[in-house]
């Protein structure tokens, strides 16, 4: 007979909780239009409108970097357990 792979469900962990919130973060700010529709205060001559929209491309890949990282991180700690686990 053929072993199937042990299945398990899915772990919510603090560290994935951070990584839902720091790739939610950009729509939702995006999304809430009437946080950032006028035209004042301007920054170097630029309406408030366009460079929010413009400090969230930055804030977003730095969000979505320490994502990834936080995710790296998880999965080689899971590794390192199941790993752990089998040897024992």
């Amino acid at each position: 007979m053929s072993e199937t792979p042990e299945v398990r469900p899915p772990v919510v962990t603090p560290a994935r909780v951070i990584i839902g919130l720091c790739l939610v973060a950009p729509f939702v700010a995006m999304l809430w239009v009437g946080s950032y529709a006028k035209t004042g205060p301007a920054f170097i001559g630029i309406p408030f409108f366009y460079w929010y929209q413009m400090l969230w491309v930055l804030v977003s890949t730095a969000l979505t970097m320490l994502a990834y990282q936080l995710w790296q991180r998880d999965q080689s700690a899971r590794r390192a357990t199941q790993d752990k686990g089998a040897a024992q």
